[in-house]
Order: C-alpha cells, then sequence, then structure tokens
C-alpha cells in the first residue's frame, strides 16, 4: 500500500477480509438467479445479500448485484473466477468481481467551496465511506489546510481554460502514478476535455447544484430563482462528454419559496449538495451501480 495514503482510523478491513460482491448483467432468461446461486454454493460461498431488477421480463435486460462471504477468499479468487466464466458465456453476462479487502482508491477534485470535500472527509474519517483517499487535487489553496491536516496529500495545480490541455496531462499522470479507481469532483469548478473523461470511463462522480435535467450548466441558482421555482435539488453523475447529461446516481430536493433569495437558495443547496454526494459515492464504492446506456441501476 502507498504510504502516503491515509486511511480512516475506523477502518473495518478484518470483518471484510472474506467478503466479495458479484455484479451481472446479461439478457434475461429463466435460471438466471438458480444458476449464480449454486455456483456460489459449489465454491462455499453464502449469500448474505441479493438485489435483482430486470428491465422488461420478456427479452429485457437482467441486473444483480450479489454481496456474499467465503472463508479464505483471498485465496480463492483466481479460482472463482475462471470458474465462473463457462457460467458467463452461457448466460452471455457482463460481469464484475469485486472484493472488499481490494479497497478503491479515491481522488477528491476540488475547488473554492470545501463544503462537499469537507462531508467526504467526514464520511471518511468515521469509517462510512470505505476507501483510501490517495489525494486532493485543487485548482485553489483554500482547502489545503483542512486536507493536510488529516495527512492526506494536497496537490495545488492552477487551472483555466487557456491552459486546460497542460493541466489534464499533468493530472491524469498524478492520478495514474496514484493507481486511482475513482474521481470526485466536489464542486471542482472546471469543465473537464473528453480526453480526461475517456481516460476514466464510469469513474469520475460530480455533484451538480441543481436538480437535472432543470438548470443545465452554470449559474444554477440563479436562473432558478428568476423562474421562481419552489423546488431545489442536487444532482451526482457520473462524467461523459456530455456536460451534466451523464448517468444520474443520485438527486434530493428540497422546497423554497419566494421569500428566498439567491444566497438561501445556495444555503439550502449546500446542504442538498453535501448529502446527495456522499450518498452517490459510497454506493459507486460498494459497487451498488450498474450503468446501463445512459441510465444507472442503483442496488441501495
Amino acid at each position: 500500500m502507498d504510504k502516503n495514503v491515509k486511511i480512516s482510523p475506523f477502518t473495518r478491513e478484518k470483518e471484510y477480509k472474506d467478503r466479495g460482491r458479484l455484479l451481472v448483467k446479461c439478457p434475461d432468461r429463466p435460471g438466471i438467479v438458480a444458476a449464480i446461486s449454486k455456483f456460489l454454493a459449489d465454491h462455499q460461498a453464502n449469500i448474505i445479500e441479493s438485489s435483482q431488477y430486470s428491465n422488461d421480463p420478456e427479452g429485457g435486460t437482467f441486473f444483480i448485484r450479489i454481496e456474499f462471504d467465503c472463508p479464505q477468499l483471498v485465496e480463492k479468487q483466481a479460482a472463482m473466477e475462471a470458474d465462473f466464466k463457462e457460467l458467463a458465456d452461457t448466460f452471455s453476462m457482463d460481469y464484475q468481481f469485486t472484493y472488499a479487502e481490494d479497497r478503491k482508491r479515491t481522488a477528491i477534485f476540488v475547488s473554492k467551496e470545501p463544503h462537499c470535500l469537507l462531508e467526504l472527509l467526514w464520511e471518511w474519517q468515521s469509517g462510512d465511506l470505505p476507501t483510501d483517499i490517495a489525494l486532493v487535487v485543487s485548482n485553489h489553496e483554500d482547502a489545503r489546510g483542512m486536507v493536510e491536516s488529516l495527512g492526506i496529500p494536497f496537490y495545488y495545480i492552477p487551472a483555466n481554460k487557456d491552459i486546460r490541455k497542460q493541466v489534464e496531462q499533468e493530472q491524469i499522470a498524478l492520478l495514474k502514478e496514484h493507481d486511482i479507481d475513482l474521481i470526485v469532483l466536489a464542486r471542482y469548478m472546471q469543465i473537464l476535455t473528453s480526453d480526461f473523461v475517456s481516460a476514466f470511463p464510469n469513474q469520475i462522480i460530480n455533484i451538480h447544484h441543481s436538480f437535472l435535467p432543470a438548470f443545465i450548466g452554470a449559474r444554477p441558482y440563479e436562473r432558478a430563482h428568476s423562474r421562481g421555482v419552489k423546488l431545489i435539488g442536487a444532482t451526482s453523475h457520473y462524467v461523459t462528454n456530455d456536460l451534466d447529461e451523464g448517468p444520474i446516481i443520485e438527486q434530493d430536493i428540497e422546497r423554497v419559496n419566494h421569500r428566498d433569495d439567491v444566497m438561501d437558495l445556495k444555503k439550502i443547496g449546500r446542504s442538498i449538495e453535501r448529502r446527495v454526494l456522499a450518498r452517490a459515492v459510497k454506493w459507486h464504492l460498494e459497487d451498488r451501480v450498474i450503468v446501463h446506456e445512459n441510465k444507472t441501476i442503483v442496488f441501495q
């Protein structure tokens, strides 16, 4: 493990040493659940959580997430995955095994507003965000003190549209050097290029300060206020090359009224943004999200 990676003091790694997860997406047909269950039983794996969904039982797509406990799982991983391939071929499965012991490594990007970053750091400190935070990247120095006080590396990389390509090359090199699994844009106020997004497919989670698809782009609170909206919200989604149109993971809202000015909306919105982003990141880290086309299936 990288000596620079700070681990939460509340990490419960020993509890989950033998914990595995299996995510499957395939054409729907009879017998899928039975076949997977038998496979796991034959490998002495005990299913402790299972969630499934079909978007159409007549020729649709079937999705399932299974969490299981299996003694000596570390030693069995390679054999289990090799054995599963025959079953997967039979059902034309797109599948993924993940293991709780292999904690995902996360990079957090932030600009000036720290509320989403602080929420993630608090969740991580309390042991509720199962990840190793490898680094925080910012185009401002504002968050350095709060990040480094927790022993997490902080990288200040100035960014603007005029030097975007150069900056992203530096960022990509840094992320690959740290072997990052997930990038969280915690109010990082820079637009990513297609080259950056393509380098990390379905690995970048953003928080947008509106209830998408309403008010895509910049200054959503000002635009919401001018329209006299009665509900405001926030949306966490995977980043794609279409601005604010990636697969949505989580959303939430709160009611407002004509007495609330733009600053009131922003204050209320910050609270929504914090909880929406934290939930989305946690679900991703727990392998509860399957991306299908431009939608997500989220097994909460």
